[in-house]
């Protein structure tokens, strides 16, 4: 091996730091802000496992169906809602700035939900009329991420100006950071109690709905057997878009979360690596799982924020990923691996 080789190693290793007593330190306030990201992870986990306990499909471009609500959620604070983008926290008080946020979300939901619904009509329809085979499906979708990114880095800043393109949009801020409470030494803030909040109530409506409600039975039907649901009077085809319709509305929402936490990260690859965080979420708690999805999310964004304490922040992705790859080494069904299809109301 060259020398030089040899020195780029070393210069690596030196990089990689072990201090338990950052985490021992910061324990609560790693949790807290773990919580966050997870909660977000697990939003758009659960629109990998719906389409996954449906089609047994990995529908890859859901990452860009979640870009395409950060954008939606954009659009609505600056066209819609008219607030200028700049590097300036807004202060509207707590009533106007939840309505404004409230639009805000329902917009982006109404994008990505749309996209979603696009996205099988266009992509995956046409596909299963023809039998294709599953590897087929696999490409689909990763050619239709690529399309959707350059999409919003070519052709958007030509029908929108100042939209897409290279660059993050400029943020636009409503909800400045600030402790409302602490617990055990560890400050909470107002954006990441909107976020673990909004982002549990979505999940757990999400649940009811798909445990309690007669089109919740009808996507188990289908997940279970589709030849028999459909026999039985249940329309596959609607099944299937209504699952690429929820998988879109709770993106659009976890899009809004993200742009709280985040605001500068509205760019036009903004969602590939935090959607495959999201898949490594739904794999982690059980692929085909909704309370696996919400389960993985949360864990993948605390394990993450203990790691990257501990080995330093350049580590944060490869940490979360090494702890998939751990998982599925001891239980390759994920931590509750109930498929969809077998879940109990």
């Amino acid at each position: 091996m060259p020398t030089d080789c040899l020195d780029q190693y070393a210069c690596l290793a030196a990089n990689i730091n072990f201090n338990l007593e950052n985490l021992r330190s910061g324990f609560w306030q790693l949790t807290i802000d773990g919580l966050s990201w997870g909660a977000i992870y697990a939003l758009v986990a659960v629109g990998y496992t719906l389409v996954f306990g449906v089609l047994r499909l990995i529908n890859f471009a859901h990452s860009e169906i979640f870009m395409l609500g950060m954008f939606g959620t954009y659009f609505a604070l600056d066209i819609i809602l008219g607030f200028t983008p700049s590097g300036n926290a807004y202060n509207k008080g707590i009533a106007l700035t939840v309505l404004y946020l409230a639009i805000a979300m329902l917009f982006a939901m109404l994008v990505s939900g749309t996209a979603a619904v696009g996205l099988e009509f266009v992509a995956y329809r046409p596909l299963r009329r023809r039998n294709a085979r599953s590897l087929t499906f696999l490409i689909t979708a990763i050619g239709m991420s690529f399309v959707l990114q350059e999409f919003v880095h070519f052709v958007l800043p030509k029908l929108i100006k100042g939209y897409g393109g290279s660059n993050a949009q400029q943020p636009i801020i409503l909800v400045q950071p600030k402790t409302q409470f602490t617990i055990f030494g560890a400050s909470v803030s107002n954006v990441t109690l909107l976020i673990i909040v909004a982002a549990l109530a979505l999940a757990l409506l999400t649940d009811i709905a798909i445990n309690r409600t007669k089109f919740g039975r009808g996507i188990r039907a289908v997940a279970q057997d589709s030849t028999t649901a459909t026999l039985m009077g249940v329309s596959r085809e609607r099944i299937i878009m209504t699952t690429f319709l929820i998988g879109g509305l709770l993106a659009g929402a976890a899009a809004l979360l993200y742009t709280l936490k985040v605001p500068q990260g509205i760019i036009y690859s903004g969602g590939f690596l935090l959607g495959i965080k999201a898949f490594s979420a739904a794999v982690l708690g059980g692929i085909g799982n909704l309370r696996g999805a919400l389960l993985g999310g949360l864990l993948l964004g605390i394990m993450e924020n203990y790691g990257q304490a501990v080995f330093g922040t350049q580590w944060r992705d490869v940490i979360a990923f090494a702890l998939l790859v751990m998982v599925l080494l001891f239980r390759p069904t994920g931590i509750l691996g109930e498929s969809l299809g077998k879940a109990r109301a």
